[in-house]
């Protein structure tokens, strides 16, 4: 009897450790998991996309068919979840033509012409740009820069913000924008104070005008930008995007479903649809759910306002330098705080842009009225960007529950002439993430990309040292607001997880947990935090598979 129950504990024993063998194990890492506690393991087990162990311990767990993956004692952190992009459109502007770090109007000029000369004669608009006039000097372009060495095509090319483009004149005619058009609510059409012609800057809703007139991209040009992007995000650790959008939202979300659907989305994504379509995502959630672990929806984005760099952004106060005005309300306020009430009380989760302190205020005025009127729920309101802020506000972010979604990059961007827009006293409370996370707030970062580069090791370096890109602020421009290493990392994964709703299956390396994880070249925790933006991602893991190696 006694022999038979030494061989029932050893065939028990026997079938415990074929159950615990993982298909693959990565060990002889510095593991970051990323919790509270207990943070620091090396080794780490995957089985199905989801995580079975972290720990040090791994043999137990390694089986005949394991396979063995030695990390050579690099870091590993979760994968970096991005909580603001416009994926598709990034797709298009790594094909498109390049202005971002044009540092002249020459320079600017002969990167469009080489590029116009470069395409095949038919016709296609020239899109694109990411330009930043504040790299020259400050003088805004004219469409008399481009219209000589463009071929006769039209161009519309982005300020690197959104929210202003240079349409050259044969893009202004196919529009029919003239001297005698009105400016359209909430956006402006720049013109030449001495003959009042359009100098073919659009602001905001103005770029509407154009937008309207271009042809829309096929199926087949949709799909390939998208491969393009999510080419480019893997490369570089992230593993989720939250898309608010570059068609309309709707046409994004197909893309993605036809992505899902051939097995070619090797990365996460959370597709926001417009506010004002609230009814419409309401209706298609009911019906149809809202996704699976790879692609999910729900989700809201709109407008308050629009963009420091455009001077379009809402505050109390005007613009030191440009004094008569104070910005722009881009969706008219009465309508907005409606879409807001409806669409939680439908239980879709609600994203708003709004960058200057007076759009940040009203809409915290907003999410707390829709809080009380539509009774307690987990909404998860968030604000994106809310990089200038009140004193009062910053509070708020904390007691109400309401997320701070921002990028951090903006702050070194921005940081080179932010001060000359609203003078020493406001830029005390610009991108404020320390005051933030003192306060308690639940502050996420992502990029904004394509308005600023996709890499979270750019944007870690950015919260690190706050230190601009004019190297004029070697110190950090505003320098209380600096963030440490750890608690940038976490704003790239725990917290995003809880941005999105994903806080029990992100954002954290513990068993149970989805497989989503990043290997660093250096170890961004020891090395000087001016030395992050330099560190490469040499693999990226999404659901356990490597769908990244250097």
């Amino acid at each position: 009897m006694r022999l038979l129950s030494i061989l029932a504990l050893f065939s028990f024993l026997s079938c415990q450790s074929r159950q615990a063998a993982v298909d693959a194990i990565y060990f002889n890492a510095r593991i970051w998991a990323g919790g509270p506690e207990d943070s620091w393991v090396s080794a780490i087990g995957v089985s199905d996309g989801v995580i079975r162990f972290a720990g040090d311990e791994y043999e137990p767990y390694a089986g005949p068919e394991t396979e063995l993956i030695d990390l050579e004692g690099r870091l590993v952190v979760p994968g970096f979840i991005d909580n603001h992009t416009h994926f598709l459109d990034g797709g298009f502007v790594l094909a498109g033509v390049d202005l971002r770090t044009a540092g002249t109007p020459m320079e600017f000029t002969k990167r469009l012409a080489d590029f116009a000369a470069a395409l095949p004669a038919d016709g296609r608009w020239i899109t694109g740009g990411n330009w930043d006039h504040e790299a020259w000097g400050g003088e805004l372009p004219r469409r008399q820069w481009i219209d000589s060495v463009s071929g006769g095509r039209p161009v519309f090319v982005s300020r690197l913000d959104g929210h202003m483009a240079l349409a050259n004149s044969r893009a202004l005619q196919l529009a029919n924008i003239t001297k005698d058009t009105p400016d359209p609510e909430g956006g402006a059409i720049v013109r030449d104070p001495a003959t009042g012609e359009p100098t073919g800057l659009l602001k905001d809703e103005a770029m509407s005008l154009v937008f309207g007139i271009m042809p829309e991209y096929s199926e087949a040009e949709l799909d390939e930008a998208l491969q393009r992007a999510v080419g480019h995000a893997l490369s570089l650790g992230v593993t989720q995007v939250h898309d608010v959008g570059s068609f309309g939202g709707w046409t994004d979300l197909a893309a993605y479903q036809r992505a899902r659907s051939k097995n070619t989305l090797p990365l996460r994504v959370y597709s926001f649809i417009p506010l004002s379509k609230w009814a419409e995502l309401a209706e298609y959630v009911a019906q149809n759910g809202r996704g699976d672990d790879y692609l999910r929806w729900g989700a809201l984005k709109g407008f308050v306002d629009g963009s420091l760099g455009s001077t379009t952004a809402w505050f109390y106060e005007p613009y030191a330098d440009e004094p008569e005005t104070s910005g722009l309300v881009v969706t008219d306020t009465s309508g907005l705080r409606k879409w807001i009430l409806a669409a939680d009380s439908a239980g879709l989760h609600i994203a708003v842009h709004a960058i200057g302190d007076r759009a940040n205020d009203w809409l915290l005025d907003a999410c707390e009225e829709a809080a009380q009127k539509n009774g307690p729920r987990d909404r998860r309101f968030r604000i994106e960007h809310a990089q200038h802020l009140t004193r009062e506000a910053i509070g708020r972010f904390a007691r109400s529950g309401v997320i701070p979604s921002m990028q951090p990059y903006h702050a070194i961007d921005d940081g080179r002439w932010a001060e000359k827009r609203i003078g020493p006293e406001r830029i005390k409370t610009t991108y404020p993430f320390r005051s933030l996370l003192d306060a308690q707030a639940r502050l996420t970062f992502g990029s904004d990309w394509t308005v600023a580069p996709l890499n979270p090791l750019e944007g870690i370096y950015a919260a690190a040292t706050r230190r601009t890109l004019d190297g004029a602020n070697p110190g950090g421009w505003v320098p209380e607001e600096k963030i440490s290493v750890e608690e940038a990392l976490r704003c790239y994964t725990a917290a995003n997880a809880y941005a999105g709703f994903q806080e029990e299956k992100l954002g954290v390396l513990k068993p149970g947990f989805l497989a989503d994880f990043v290997v660093l070249s250096e170890n961004i925790f020891e090395i000087e935090p001016e030395r992050i933006r330099d560190v490469q991602v040499t693999m990226t893991v999404v659901g356990g598979e490597v769908v990244y190696r250097k």
